[in-house]
């Protein structure tokens, strides 16, 4: 498998951090080994902000952020005008973008010559699920899909309801893991 690096665009308060960090931890639960983490300075919620997940099956020897991704993952939409969130993606690199578009439909908006373009309603499963517009857990669905079957949904599905039961009532714990497979469903490529 060699080294995959995600690196998540979003807004504070929409759980980039939370998503790259679960995601880390997923892989090291199925026995690989992760790191996740988040760049910001001082950002208040809502202002532009990244996170990045390393997944490999040998040690992680860097402590940067990442650079040349395999995957982005963009939570807010509104960011594409506003960000180069394909800077460094590698040639056959993939783009999740939390979005009603189609991938086509996405491609001639913002020209974006991407050959692997996943797109998923994110904010719309988190508020019909979740009952909050907070995008990550759907997202977490949808990249699984997109990383086609790297990291289990199962241990997914596992750590959250594991890492939630510890601050969040069962009615949230739910709505979580029934985002993160409807995303998985959903996903459009």
């Amino acid at each position: 498998m060699g080294m995959l690096e995600i690196r998540w665009h979003g807004r504070g308060g929409q759980g980039a951090k939370t998503a790259s960090t679960l995601l880390a931890a997923v892989a090291i639960e199925e026995g690989k080994y992760g790191q996740g983490f988040p760049e910001y300075g001082p950002e208040r919620g809502g202002a532009p902000m990244k996170g990045f997940t390393r997944i490999s099956d040998e040690p992680i020897r860097y402590h940067c952020g990442v650079y040349h991704p395999g995957i982005v993952v963009v939570l807010d939409p509104t960011l594409l005008p506003l960000v180069d969130v394909t800077e460094g993606l590698k040639e056959d690199g993939s783009l999740l973008i939390n979005t009603p578009l189609s991938p086509n439909e996405v491609r001639k908006r913002y020209g974006l010559n991407v050959e692997k373009l996943y797109t998923i309603d994110a904010t719309k499963i988190s508020l019909e699920e979740i009952g909050k517009p907070i995008p990550n857990t759907p997202m977490l669905g949808a990249l699984i899909k997109a990383m086609g079957g790297m990291i289990s949904l199962e241990t997914v599905l596992g750590d959250i309801r594991k890492k939630f039961a510890r601050k969040f009532p069962e009615k949230i714990i739910q709505g979580n893991l029934n985002a993160v497979k409807r995303a998985y469903e959903e996903v459009k490529i």
